[in-house]
């Protein structure tokens, strides 16, 4: 099938649902909230917030499921190879539930661990261990579906991606207030809807996988189990995961190190951080785009559409960043405000503010190159650059921080996104070697 041409207008109608099903992720969890809040007492609250906190962690390190099958489909697509295209759902789809099932068979000792990490009260991490018990059963849904979610980037039919994220909260939501007021099942029943929630959300991917490939040729899956592309998707979903291990162990480094510098620091970067958080919703959609449609061209091995897909993609997502960036100095202090009455955090929060208003400049490169990375399958860079910025951030950060205090703290941060962009294009000549020729 000819894809039609790429233009800054069909980049921002890519992005766009990208950046709804973003912001509309994290509402499964602030629905759990709000209905054990009307419900329970401050523990169950706590304990909402604790259970959700460990399935996080536990997803988020999985993220590859959604990056590698983004990356291979896109490639797919673009050397016009059926079979492959279908073949990565299924493989990448199989890999998800595999791990789900394996949450499931050791979610006793899982449990345990994600309790100890993130401890909390005995009564809170009681109703995070129900929360918890509950919810599992539904991870090996929510890892296959990242597979297909990534699927669907790939093939830049992010509206459809979108889709599925409106199914996944309307029917946990339904079922979280049946659960909880119909039946009385307090956070058992939050965890039993998140669960159940995620198998519908399964089934609607598999309905609209159905109308995506029907106009589509024909193929035979006779290499499904090649040895060849399944050491492929093994090989960078490996490095993407270590990635992902090292930017986890980043945001720890920053935390651990405000709590170093006293709680009110703590406190105020940790509202910090939601307006990065957010920031992230929104540039990471150009990353995902970046992702779909330079793999497209790596696929072709057009290295002159490839570099067009790079700079309409980074365009918009420096104008955005920008954007971004004036929002958070201007309104900033307004956003404090209402996150939180605390005077000490509040100061603390002005204070570092201008630091964080400066992320999502500094970091919008780190992010664009880490989308035309992973559209390349360019894993083990990835994997190298990631872990090197880790060590020049915490070499800086030690550095820093004792001479300058927070300063010290957030110079050192805003450095880990500059060191992230400049260790991945150390990899330039030998992506231009592979797809210039």
């Amino acid at each position: 099938m000819s894809a039609a041409p790429l233009t800054r207008q069909s980049v921002l109608a890519q992005a766009v649902p990208i950046m709804a099903a973003n912001i509309a992720t994290p509402l499964v969890g602030l629905v759990d909230v709000v209905v054990v809040g009307r419900t329970g007492d401050t523990s169950d609250i706590a304990a909402i917030a604790l259970g959700t906190l460990i399935f996080n962690a536990l997803f988020w390190s999985l993220g590859f499921l959604r990056m590698g099958s983004t990356a291979l489909t896109a490639q797919a697509e673009g050397a016009g190879d059926e079979s492959e295209l279908r073949a990565t759902l299924v493989r990448a789809g199989g890999l998800g539930l595999a791990f789900g099932l394996a949450f499931i068979v050791f979610q006793l000792p899982l449990r345990e661990l994600g309790l100890w990490v993130f401890s909390g009260g005995e009564a809170v991490e009681g109703g995070a261990g129900r929360y918890f018990s509950a919810r599992i059963w539904g991870a090996p849904a929510a890892l296959a579906g990242y597979a297909v979610y990534g699927w669907l980037i790939g093939l830049s039919r992010t509206g459809l991606a979108l889709t599925l994220q409106i199914v996944l909260n309307l029917t946990n939501a339904g079922l979280s207030v049946l659960f909880v007021f119909g039946f009385d099942w307090g956070l058992a029943g939050v965890g039993a809807a998140s669960a159940l929630a995620q198998w519908v959300h399964l089934a609607a991917a598999g309905a609209i996988v159905m109308v995506v490939l029907k106009p589509r040729p024909a193929a035979r899956l006779t290499h499904l189990f090649a040895a060849a592309p399944l050491r492929r998707l093994l090989s960078v979903n490996r490095d993407i995961f270590l990635r992902t291990v090292a930017l986890i162990a980043g945001f720890y480094w920053f935390n651990e190190a405000s709590l170093r510098e006293g709680e009110a620091v703590l406190a105020g970067n940790a509202i910090l951080l939601q307006f990065i958080s957010l920031s992230a919703f929104f540039l990471d959609a150009f990353a995902h785009v970046t992702e779909a449609v330079v793999g497209k061209a790596a696929g072709r091995k057009d290295w002159t559409g490839l570099m067009h897909a790079l700079r309409l993609t980074s365009e918009q997502a420096l104008a955005f960043a920008v954007a971004l960036s004036l929002i958070l100095w201007v309104f900033g202090g307004t956003f404090i405000d209402l996150l939180t009455t605390d005077p000490q955090a509040r100061e603390m929060a002005r204070r570092f503010l201008p630091f964080c208003a400066l992320v999502p400049v500094a970091g919008v490169a780190s992010w664009q190159l880490d989308g035309l990375m992973i559209g390349t399958t360019q894993g083990p860079l990835m994997r190298n650059a990631m872990i090197a910025s880790l060590l020049i951030y915490v070499a800086l950060d030690f550095g820093l921080r004792p001479a300058l205090g927070g300063t010290g703290l957030w110079l050192a941060f805003l450095a880990y996104y500059v060191a992230r962009a400049f260790t991945l294009l150390a990899g330039w000549p030998g992506l231009r070697r592979q797809f210039a020729a």
